[in-house]
């Protein structure tokens, strides 16, 4: 009877890990009948807690704690920035609400300027300005500012907004546009927010709207939608890390420093097996799995199988415990299947670092990231490519 070890990956811990090896054990049974599957829970035993409760924890985002007090209420300027996270997201989001609440087309009087006319020929003039007006966020403000101009929401949005709302709502999407740049190029330097609303006012009155007046619109249309969005999804994000409740961070940093004890168990529990066994490792599980199967001689184990897995990349990028590049796979490591999603950002490939010894297969779970990371076990195709090449 073929044995099949299957090794979790971050944060996973009881009594999602029984749900998770229930799921596995069916979506292999459905494929094969005989196969035994055996749970290396390592998290339990070796995986990341928060030792003192947390106390190297900041507050919740948006909270104030005082020695010996529980949480507070939100602090001012919270929504603000989930506000300002969204646009650095999508530059165009906030100009998309506007135009979305713009309503018919009516007809002007004889000779009046079209809104939409008023403020093109704005950024228009302030493209012909170059990068200074708002040289703290870095380069590009003539660029964004022709890109807005010629943008086809900007007419609605003219449409529905006083020329000093329109005035504001460009700046920001102007200001997003620049630091969403840096972010891209990895810029070591962002502005913090009261430089970021400083030049957006500045770029706001040069758009037409009166002083300080860069915060107008700003609650009426991103904290009404996607700020508030962007808000709980940081603070249940957070809220999870504080309670430990999903320690993935931490159990990859301990394994990179602290790893010999999780090798040392997979290493035990497959000792324990009779041939033939396949080692099956999802995300930090498959990088366990891998440097396991370097580190030492495993004769029972005639497959590796990894899915969303990061080993390929620790490996190129020297971080991999067991083995660094350029040196070869060790001939002793079975035939090693690894499957990633197109769309999992943390799956990597293998077979061009390894020619010979990886099969890297595409498995598409219609998901985007980050969900496409945890979809591979309820998706079909991953139980017959596992099942297909099993002993």
């Amino acid at each position: 009877m073929t044995a099949v070890v299957f090794v979790h990956g971050t944060g996973v811990r009881e009594p999602g890990l029984s749900a998770l090896v229930a799921r596995v054990t069916a979506g292999l049974a459905a494929q094969r009948d005989g196969l035994r599957v055996v749970s290396y829970a390592w998290g339990a035993a070796h995986g990341a807690t928060l030792a003192a409760g947390g106390a190297s924890l900041p507050p919740l985002s948006g909270t104030t704690r005082g020695l010996g007090e529980g949480p507070a209420g939100p602090a001012p300027g919270d929504g603000t920035a989930a506000a300002w996270a969204a646009l650095y997201a999508d530059p165009y989001a906030e100009l998309a609400l506007a135009a979305a609440g713009s309503g018919p087309a009516v007809e002007r009087p004889p000779g009046s300027v079209p809104p939409q006319q008023c403020i093109r020929a704005l950024l228009t003039a302030l493209a012909a300005r170059g990068d200074t007006p708002a040289a703290e966020l870095g380069p590009g403000l003539a660029r964004a500012a022709t890109d807005l101009a010629s943008h086809p929401l900007l007419a609605p949005a003219a449409d529905a907004l006083d020329p000093a709302d329109l005035a504001a709502l460009a700046a920001r999407s102007l200001t997003a546009r620049l630091t969403a740049d840096a972010l891209d190029a990895d810029s070591p330097l962002v502005p913090v927010g009261a430089t970021r609303d400083a030049v957006t006012g500045r770029i706001a009155e040069a758009l037409g709207a009166p002083p300080h007046g860069s915060e107008r619109g700003l609650r009426s249309y991103l904290l009404r939608t996607a700020g508030a969005v962007a808000t709980r999804a940081v603070e249940r994000r957070r809220r999870a890390l504080t309670e430990a409740a999903h320690p993935a961070a931490g159990d990859i940093l301990r394994y990179l420093s602290r790893g010999a004890a999780f090798r040392d168990g997979l290493r035990t529990l497959v000792a324990g097996l009779e041939p033939p066994v396949a080692v099956v490792g999802h995300s930090l599980g498959g990088i366990i799995a891998l440097d396991t199967l370097v580190s030492a001689r495993l004769p029972q184990v005639r497959l590796l199988v990894t899915a969303g897995s990061q080993g390929p990349f620790l490996y190129e990028s020297g971080s991999l415990p067991s083995l660094e590049h350029p040196a070869p796979l060790p001939s002793h490591v079975p035939a090693w299947l690894n499957l990633y999603d197109p769309r999992d950002l943390l799956g990597y490939l293998g077979a061009g670092l390894f020619p010979g010894r990886v099969t890297d297969v595409a498995v598409d779970s219609g998901q985007p990231f980050p969900a496409a990371h945890s979809a591979y076990w309820t998706n079909p195709a991953v139980y017959r490519h596992i099942v297909d090449r099993l002993p």
